[in-house]
């Protein structure tokens, strides 16, 4: 992990950073997720439904295993569950190829050629994002630093983990990009007051004052996040001067 400056770089309208969530943004594993989901909760003799995936994309181990007990009808402690998760979705990724979301790869590769800093922020625990780090290196896929749901005290929807991002590359948050695809990453990233685009993939994400919303990442350019940037720089100036 890079070393949190003391003071962040000032905004001046141009981009600093891009911020990637992971599941369901960079890679399909939405559909593992709801495997190992429903796996889980056959054991706890419950039923799991596309419904209560959608309910928890976005969210933390903790907020997961909590749903998963309350609707469970076998008894479990939460180590238990929890550890029927992380230990299921890391076999899965052990066994499969990920697939790589559409226009993923061009976009990180336009960002890196422009000495961008690119942080992936998860709520999934480090054992699951290294797996997919690793999958995603074999593209040629690699990040500046990593925030994981580990590393903040508290996940998405808190602001924490694009705060913690942005201050391990000195970068000011309303000068960076984070991209996001669920109702819970993109209140963090606004949260944090990043400039925020979201991708909807599992869960519906409705429309907010400040967030753009893409069809998919193949939607995105490094031109488009730059404009992005420039028109929240002129709306945060024009504010101030009001």
């Amino acid at each position: 992990m890079g070393q949190i400056p003391s003071e962040p770089r000032a905004p001046d309208g141009q981009l600093q950073a891009v911020l990637f969530d992971m599941d369901g943004l960079l890679v399909d594993s939405e559909p593992l997720w709801f495997e190992v989901e429903h796996s889980v909760m056959s054991r706890l003799g419950g039923e799991w439904t596309e419904d209560d995936q959608r309910a928890l994309v976005g969210g933390s181990l903790h907020r997961s295993v909590s749903y998963l007990l309350s609707r469970a009808a076998t008894p479990a402690s939460h180590d238990e569950v929890a550890d029927w998760l992380v230990g299921g979705m890391a076999e899965l990724l052990a066994e499969r190829e990920v697939a790589v979301m559409p226009g993923a790869i061009d976009l990180l590769d336009e960002v890196r050629a422009a000495g961008i800093p690119r942080v992936l922020v998860t709520s999934s625990e480090r054992v699951i994002m290294d797996a997919v780090l690793a999958s995603l290196a074999r593209h040629g896929i690699t990040f500046t630093d990593t925030v994981c749901g580990a590393d903040v005290a508290r996940p998405k929807p808190h602001p924490e983990p694009y705060l913690q991002a942005t201050a391990l590359i000195g970068a000011d948050a309303r000068a960076s990009v984070a991209l996001e695809d669920s109702p819970n990453g993109v209140a963090a990233a606004l949260a944090a007051g990043c400039v925020t685009v979201a991708v909807p993939g599992v869960a519906t994400v409705e429309p907010r004052p400040g967030l753009t919303i893409v069809g998919s990442l193949a939607d995105v350019s490094l031109d488009l996040l730059d404009a992005l940037v420039a028109r929240a720089a002129m709306a945060n100036a024009g504010e101030t001067s009001g």
